[in-house]
């Protein structure tokens, strides 16, 4: 038969186990979520370097992904890259028939020799808009 003091001591001993345990565990979740916050950081970080070298770079990828989405709704023309303008003030442009639907963020497509443009709703992925485009003679 063990003495109560023993018994008491073992207690504490196996309560003290699963504490150990517990922080080791805890302690390697930590490290693990320190490590991914850091590697996101240092993407993240990475990323807005290239952007600042290169604003025009991005551009032209944000360009090219609005080409893609607008060519699964309607054929473009091709043979000649679009530009490609961003609505950032449509009460400025309520009075051109073509903008009577246009909202910020609203995404215009003008291709030029083929004389067309398109107003792209990106939020929707809709097209609002499309409508024959009158400038000069092209050269």
């Amino acid at each position: 038969m063990t003495s109560f003091k023993e018994e008491n001591q073992m207690e504490k001993f196996t309560l003290t186990i699963p504490l150990k345990h517990k922080y080791k565990v805890t302690m390697w979740v930590v490290a693990v979520i320190l490590v991914i916050a850091i590697a996101a950081a240092a993407y993240f970080y990475i990323q807005l370097g290239e952007l600042k070298r290169n604003p025009q770079k991005v551009a032209e990828v944000e360009a090219q992904e609005v080409i893609a989405k607008v060519s699964r709704l309607i054929i473009l023309p091709e043979g000649e890259t679009p530009t490609v303008a961003t609505v950032t003030d449509p009460e400025r442009l309520k009075d051109q028939p073509f903008f009577q639907r246009a909202k910020v963020g609203y995404k215009v497509l003008i291709y030029t020799n083929a004389r067309k443009a398109i107003l792209y709703d990106p939020e929707q992925d809709k097209i609002a808009e499309v409508a024959p485009l009158n400038i000069g003679e092209p050269r």
